[in-house]
């Protein structure tokens, strides 16, 4: 089982009626949510852990990763209110993003919450984004991958930063590092890496987050498909790069990255390599097709608008070369 951990937002989507005009309309969304319902679309056993309001939000959250075969027995319910992430979306540009995050129940996470010990079945754990810019969630997230890491759990690590967030770079840069340092593997993309590495062509930086610490490093590239980095045990460096997938209209990319990382380590998962020796020992074709299966993963969700991942059935109906 593939254990996502970290915040699920109300995402609230720009839309033209006839009338009022552009209205915004609530969808359930989140990085590690969505991450975890990209792979249980894929039949890959999944969970959330994270703390979600009673309110209708939280019941609309709770509902939408139930339809999608996503565990919820990590969950823990509270009083507060959700967080809303307003997105506006234009033709040809990234998605804008405003989040209404004070005193939510996302963000009120604590140790105290956490599960003493995992199952056995739970084989990697998902962590990242806006959840390690608030607190007191991100320091217990940061406890527990350290204490999951320390366990030989397998840590996958997406930092999806959103730059209005943090207030001190040099700070989160630091503790970037040090995820890094635990992380079996972290998908990272290019405006991602634009921030933590200024200047840095994705290659280099993928080889500065191997150097910190991480096995496995992989850019997403957008169009041009992605770009992986593999230390093995023997220190040598494999490297695989993966096409993308033409898709004949793009309605938004909202939840591509989330999408990609689903289902690049549901693939993993569905050949029994997603553990330590196995990640380590990848061939270049496995690596290769476990990206190339992300990216049309990804391709799929940016011709819908919103979040919203391929199922298995999508995924095989889908003939590319």
């Amino acid at each position: 089982m593939i254990l996502c951990v970290g915040e699920a937002v109300i995402d609230m989507f720009q839309k033209t009626v006839p009338g009022p005009g552009d209205v915004f309309m609530p969808i359930p969304g989140g990085c590690s949510y969505n991450t975890s319902i990209a792979i249980g679309r894929l039949d890959v056993p999944a969970a959330f852990l994270g703390r979600l309001s009673k309110n209708f939000f939280g019941e609309i959250q709770v509902n939408r990763l139930k339809e999608n075969n996503v565990n919820c027995d990590f969950l823990i319910r509270s009083d507060q209110n959700s967080i809303l992430a307003i997105i506006k979306t234009e033709e040809n540009k990234q998605p804008q993003y405003a989040f209404y995050n004070e005193g939510t129940s996302d963000s009120f996470l604590s140790v105290d919450d956490l599960p003493a010990q995992l199952p056995d079945d739970v084989t990697c754990i998902v962590f990242g984004s806006i959840s390690m810019n608030m607190e007191p969630i991100a320091s217990t997230i940061e406890t527990f991958i350290l204490r999951e890491a320390a366990n030989k759990k397998v840590i996958s690590f997406d930092p999806n930063i959103r730059p209005f967030m943090i207030k001190d770079r040099d700070s989160y840069v630091k503790h970037f590092n040090k995820w890094a340092e635990v992380s079996t593997i972290a998908k990272v993309s290019s405006e991602d890496f634009e921030f933590i590495y200024p200047g840095t062509e994705p290659e280099n930086a993928l080889r500065k987050m191997l150097d910190s610490g991480t096995r496995l490093a992989i850019a997403t590239l957008g169009e041009e498909g992605a770009i992986a980095l593999l230390r093995r045990y023997d220190g040598n460096i494999t490297k695989v790069k993966a096409p993308g997938v033409h898709i004949p209209a793009i309605a938004d990319t909202v939840g591509a990255g989330d999408t990609f990382h689903g289902a690049f380590l549901a693939f993993l998962d569905q050949r029994n390599k997603l553990s330590h020796n196995e990640i380590a020992c990848l061939s270049e074709t496995d690596l290769y097709d476990a990206l190339f299966f992300a990216n049309k993963a990804a391709a799929i969700v940016c011709t819908r608008h919103g979040a919203e991942p391929p199922t298995l059935a999508e995924m095989n109906n889908l003939c590319v070369k």
